[in-house]
């Protein structure tokens, strides 16, 4: 016997995505629902081999269903999540209005697994925010051998990580760049993005840092450990799809780079790739499409005591949304559900 699935926002990148991971994971489902806004409504998906035509999110009845993967923005899932939850169906909510709550587990699965079991408090699990869950994978076996004191990251994301339009835009600028009489200004971003980067994610807040800054560390902490102190710079970079982190750690007690990379090479979720050769290294376009978070260019900082310098790179569509939902789902029912 297997699940009742829904899919929230089943026509977006993310929601296509879990639909799609959802079928290549094989996940046990009984029957899933796509779901979109009305103006969406029998818009055709993928699932596996099947397609299936969108319903209208405002009039689906939750109740008898086991778990909604939401992958819509923070307004429709405060509307839409709280009435899933109370008819018996757990929410897994890609947004970001759930992460900070104590009562809801904010859960990457390689990591904080065990968190699973608070989902009861309000029927509601939580995914970190994409820059966040890649990092966290990488930060978590090293942290359990030598305790990491500070972290100092800067992000080069993706404009995948805006949804359609960033990629759109990114797409509509580069061939404008080449036609002089068609010009392309910003809209989605606040500066052009075609061949620049914009060291500017979310809103800014009053002291000077952005909110996706203040989400990785704020998101660190809950994960792994409060006790972690983060600090982070968070680039918007013209790639399509595919984050990366240059990642500096300060540990309390000496990790030397060949032990961390044995580490590393054995931790789940985590695919090392260090040649000190040319090309001995993963980049965006090489990550699209897999399921792990690679790290390379791992090595010593000789400037303080106990550092570590790596190179983080994942697909964020995929472990830094709608793969760590399925994996959340798959943890949900392995664990507490325990149907499929």
């Amino acid at each position: 016997m297997g699940y009742r699935v829904v899919v929230v926002g089943a026509t977006g990148n993310v929601g296509r995505e879990m639909l799609n991971i959802l079928a290549e994971r094989q996940f046990p489902v009984d029957e899933i629902a796509a779901l979109a806004s009305r103006k969406s409504i029998g818009t055709e998906v993928s699932f596996g081999d099947k397609t299936l035509k969108t319903q209208d999110l405002d009039a689906f009845d939750f109740a008898g269903w086991d778990m909604a993967l939401f992958a819509v923005g923070s307004d429709a899932t405060k509307n839409y999540a709280p009435k899933a939850a109370a008819a018996g169906c757990v929410v897994i909510d890609n947004s970001s209005l759930y992460r900070y709550d104590p009562d809801v587990p904010l859960i990457v699965p390689e990591v904080n697994a065990d968190a699973i079991v608070g989902y009861s408090k309000k029927n509601i699990i939580a995914n970190p925010n994409c820059s966040t869950a890649q990092m966290v994978v990488a930060l978590k076996p090293l942290h359990d051998r030598a305790r990491i004191k500070r972290v100092v990251v800067s992000t080069y994301q993706s404009v995948s990580g805006a949804g359609k339009e960033g990629i759109d835009e990114l797409w509509d600028q580069t061939k404008s760049v080449y036609n002089p009489v068609d010009d392309k200004p910003a809209k989605k971003f606040t500066k052009q993005i075609a061949f620049n980067v914009i060291p500017h994610i979310d809103v800014f807040m009053e002291d000077g840092s952005t909110k996706e800054e203040w989400k990785m560390v704020a998101e660190t902490k809950k994960i792994i450990d409060p006790s972690i102190k983060v600090t982070a710079t968070c680039v918007r970079v013209p790639v399509f799809v595919g984050h990366s982190e240059a990642v500096n750690i300060e540990f309390e007690d000496h990790l030397d780079e060949d032990e961390a990379r044995d580490i590393l090479r054995e931790a789940p979720g985590v695919m090392v790739i260090d040649k000190r050769e040319d090309g001995g290294y993963v980049t965006p376009v090489e990550c699209v499409g897999d399921y792990a978070t690679f790290i390379s260019r791992i090595r010593q900082d000789s400037t303080i005591d106990n550092g570590l310098n790596l190179w983080c790179v994942s697909d964020n569509l995929r472990k830094g949304a709608a793969l760590n939902a399925v994996q959340i789902a798959e943890t949900l029912g392995t664990r507490v559900l325990k149907k499929g």
